[in-house]
């Protein structure tokens, strides 16, 4: 399991599990608990760089938000 650090939102971590290119696990820390909770369900069982391709760069209350966190942490994931 990968935790990533998230930053410029209410969530403070993504715990994140890729399984051959596959998203197995996610959970994202504290933040608006129906659309984090409901974001992390969305994307178990889907390709981990078609999430981040869709997630990158949405914007909340600045330049990022959970779903772009997401997509960084996936990002991140696999360097």
């Amino acid at each position: 399991m990968y935790h990533y650090v998230t930053h410029g939102t209410c969530s403070v971590g993504i715990d994140l599990t890729i399984e051959n290119g596959i998203i197995t696990y996610c959970h994202i820390e504290k933040g608006c608990k129906g659309n984090t909770e409901g974001l992390s369900r969305m994307v178990i069982g889907q390709k981990a760089e078609e999430v981040a391709e869709k997630l990158s760069g949405i914007p909340c209350r600045g330049n990022t938000s959970c779903p772009d966190q997401l997509a960084r942490a996936i990002r991140a994931y696999h360097d």
